[in-house]
C-alpha cells in the first residue's frame, strides 16, 4: 500500500511544479487531453496490482488499497507544450553537470544585468572546489536585437578569453572557459567561466555582525584595489561593482571570486565598485544598485532628500577623514578636486593610510565606532581606562622629567665650554696671510698652489629619454623625445592636474639614459614653467623603482634656461629628473620642458 500511495502522489507533484516532463509511460495523449488519468491508470486501474497490494494485509489493508478516483486537472492549469521545453532547458540546478566535468553544488548569487548566476561547484576530475559563473539564456524578446542574449554571452566569453593570462592575488585565477555551444552544456546555458574557489565569506556575511574596523577594512580592500589597478593597466576590467562577485578570505583579503563581467563594465565602474565595497564594510549598506543589495541580503544605502548619498562619516562617526573622502570620491559623489578617477589613485591613497597607521602602531587607535577584534593589540579597555589621576604614574612621570632636565643642563654646559674654547684667546700660531711679508724670525710660508684651469665642457650625445611615472600611465609619453631633439620649439609637458602634487600622485619625471656611465659637470633645462621644482636623482637602471634612486640635488626652474651644477656628483648612466612641484596653481597645475642638455667634464 505504501508503494501505491507514493506512486499516486508523484504525478500530482509533477503537475503542480510544471517543470518535470510527463512520465514516458503515461501515453502520448497525456499532455493533449489535459488529464492525469493515464498515470492514474498505471497506478489504480490494474486489477492485478490491486490484488497484489491487498494480499497478506487483511480486510483493512484491502480496503485501503482499493482504487480511488484520480483528480482531474482543470483545463486552464494543465501542463501543456511547456513540459517538453522544460526538459530541454533544465540543467542549472543543484547537482547538475556541465560538460561532464563540473557539478553544480550551490548557487551563491546572481547578476541579472549580466544574465549570470554564481555557483559553487566541484571539478569532478581534479576533485577540487571551483567557482563557476553561468550565463543563462534570456527569455525570448522579439523587440530586442539580441532576443536571447547570445550576442551578449559571446562578447563576455571573448572578454574572458582575453583575460586568461591575468593573475593577481586580488582576483581568482581563471581555470576554464566554456564557450557557447560547448559539448555538454544544457540548453539554457550560453557559456560559463570556471575560476578557483575563494574560501571565506561573502560581503553580507562579513558585515552581518556589525561594521568592520575602518583600518581593517582598508587592509581588506587593498589587494582588490591592486588587482583592479594592474588589470586596468593591461586594458582589462574586473566587474567588482556587484556585491556578490567579491569574497573575503579567512586571512582578510578581498578577492574577485566570480568572473565574466557584463559587456558594458568600464574601468570607472570598477572604481565605483571599490568605493562601494569599502563603504559597505564601514556602514553595512550597499551604495550602488538597490536590486543588487536586495539579492545580496544587504541594506541599501541611505540618501538625502535631494538624492545624494550620505557619507560614511555621517552614518558612523569616527571613520577617518581619509577613508570617508576616498569613499565619496570613488563613488562619484564629489565634484571637481575630490573625485577619484582611477584604481591606481584608490590604491595609492589606501597604501598611504595603511603606512601612516603602521607608523603610529605604538599608540592606541582612535575609536571609530566598531568593537576591537580579538587579535587586536589595543583592546577597547586600553582606550577607556583613564590613568591621569594615578599617583604612581604621576610620580614616575615627575622622576623622568627631572632626569631629562639634568641631562639637558649637562649637554648645554658641555656645549658652552667647547664654544668658549673655540673663540677664546689662544697661543696658537699666527694666521697665514697670502701676499703679506713673512714675520721676522719665521720661515716664509709655502706658496699657495694656483687653482687648476677650469675643465672643458663637452655635451653628452645619444641620450635616450622616457617618462618615469610609477603610479600612472605616463604623461604625454609620445612627446618625451622633444626634450633632447635640439629644437627649442618642440617641447614636452605634463598632464594638467586639478590639484598640486602630491594630492593624486607623488610626482612625475624624465629618465635620461646614456650609452655608458658619464661624469656629468652640469645640466641645462630650458623651460617656460618658472617655479617648477625638480629633484635630480641617480638611478641604477632605466626601469628602477623610485626607492632605488639616489638624490643628487634639487633645483627650482627659472623662466628660460636654468643651469644645474653636477661637478660633485658620481658617474652615472641613468639620471632621473623628478618633478615634485608643478608650475601654475589652483586647478591648473602643469609644467613644460622645451630642451634638456647634459655636459661632461673634459680635462
Amino acid at each position: 500500500m505504501s508503494g501505491q500511495t507514493e506512486q499516486r502522489a508523484a504525478p500530482l507533484s509533477r503537475i503542480d511544479q510544471s517543470e518535470e516532463p510527463v512520465p514516458p509511460d503515461a501515453g502520448p495523449d497525456a499532455a493533449a487531453d489535459g488529464q492525469v488519468e493515464p498515470t492514474g491508470d498505471q497506478i489504480t486501474d490494474s486489477p492485478t496490482g490491486a490484488i497484489d497490494a491487498g494480499e497478506g494485509f487483511g480486510a483493512e489493508s484491502a480496503e485501503a488499497a482499493r482504487p480511488r478516483p484520480t483528480p482531474r486537472v482543470p483545463e486552464q492549469a494543465r501542463p501543456t507544450e511547456r513540459i517538453p521545453a522544460a526538459r530541454d532547458v533544465v540543467g542549472t540546478t543543484s547537482g547538475s553537470a556541465l560538460t561532464d566535468r563540473y557539478r553544480l553544488l550551490q548557487r551563491v548569487g546572481s547578476d541579472l544585468s549580466a544574465g549570470a548566476e554564481f555557483w559553487r561547484a566541484e571539478d569532478t576530475v581534479l576533485r577540487r572546489p571551483v567557482a563557476i559563473t553561468v550565463l543563462r539564456r534570456l527569455p525570448a524578446d522579439d523587440r530586442s536585437d539580441d532576443p536571447e542574449g547570445a550576442a551578449r554571452a559571446g562578447e563576455m566569453v571573448v572578454r574572458a578569453l582575453r583575460s586568461g593570462c591575468f593573475e593577481h592575488v586580488g582576483s581568482a585565477r581563471l581555470l576554464d572557459v566554456l564557450a557557447p555551444g560547448s559539448h555538454g552544456l544544457p540548453g539554457d546555458v550560453l557559456g560559463a567561466a570556471v575560476a578557483e574557489w575563494v574560501p571565506g565569506r561573502n560581503l553580507a556575511e562579513v558585515v552581518a555582525e556589525g561594521p568592520v574596523r575602518a583600518l581593517r577594512a582598508a587592509r581588506i580592500l587593498e589587494p582588490l584595489t591592486a588587482a583592479a589597478m594592474e588589470a586596468h593597466q593591461q586594458g582589462l576590467v574586473l566587474g567588482c561593482d556587484h556585491p556578490q562577485r567579491v569574497r573575503i578570505t579567512p586571512d582578510g583579503r578581498a578577492q574577485l571570486a566570480f568572473l565574466l563581467p557584463r559587456p558594458s563594465v568600464t574601468a570607472a565602474d570598477d572604481v565605483r565598485g571599490l568605493g562601494a565595497v569599502l563603504y559597505t564594510m564601514l556602514t553595512r549598506r550597499w551604495p550602488l544598485s538597490v536590486a543588487d543589495a536586495v539579492r545580496a541580503e544587504l541594506v541599501s544605502a541611505d540618501r538625502t532628500p535631494s538624492g545624494a548619498l550620505r557619507s560614511a562619516a555621517a552614518l558612523r562617526p569616527g571613520v577617518p577623514l581619509e577613508l570617508d573622502t576616498l569613499c565619496t570620491g570613488a563613488l562619484g559623489q564629489s565634484e571637481g578636486l575630490g573625485r577619484v578617477h582611477t584604481a591606481a589613485a584608490v590604491h595609492r591613497l589606501l597604501t598611504e593610510v595603511l603606512a601612516e597607521d603602521d607608523e603610529s602602531a605604538l599608540f592606541p587607535p582612535v575609536h571609530d565606532g566598531a568593537p576591537a577584534e580579538p587579535d587586536d593589540v589595543w583592546q577597547d579597555e586600553d582606550r577607556v581606562v583613564d590613568t591621569r589621576r594615578d599617583p604612581v604614574r604621576r610620580r614616575n612621570l615627575t622622576i623622568g622629567l627631572s632626569v631629562l632636565a639634568v641631562c639637558v643642563l649637562i649637554v648645554l654646559g658641555y656645549v658652552g665650554v667647547q664654544v668658549g674654547s673655540l673663540f677664546g684667546a689662544g697661543g696658537g700660531p699666527a694666521p697665514i696671510v697670502v701676499g703679506a711679508p713673512p714675520v721676522s724670525g719665521q720661515a716664509p710660508a709655502a706658496a699657495v698652489a694656483p687653482n687648476p684651469a677650469p675643465a672643458v665642457q663637452a655635451p653628452v650625445s645619444n641620450v635616450a629619454v622616457g617618462v618615469f611615472d610609477p603610479t600612472g600611465d605616463g604623461d604625454n609619453s609620445d612627446d618625451i623625445s622633444a626634450v633632447v631633439d635640439g629644437d627649442p620649439s618642440t617641447s614636452w609637458k605634463t598632464q594638467q592636474y586639478l590639484q598640486p602634487f602630491p594630492a593624486l600622485k607623488p610626482g612625475v619625471g624624465v629618465m635620461a639614459s646614456f650609452v655608458s656611465a658619464e661624469q656629468l659637470s652640469q645640466l641645462k633645462i630650458d623651460s617656460p614653467s618658472a617655479g617648477t621644482v625638480i629633484e635630480v636623482r641617480s638611478a641604477p637602471t632605466a626601469n628602477a623603482e623610485f626607492a632605488d634612486t639616489v638624490p643628487v640635488t634639487t633645483v627650482t626652474l627659472q623662466q628660460g634656461e636654468t643651469v644645474v651644477g653636477l661637478a660633485d656628483s658620481q658617474p652615472t648612466q641613468h639620471l632621473l629628473l623628478w618633478i615634485t612641484k608643478l608650475a601654475g596653481g589652483g586647478t591648473s597645475n602643469v609644467s613644460q620642458l622645451d630642451e634638456v642638455s647634459f655636459d661632461r667634464a673634459v680635462q
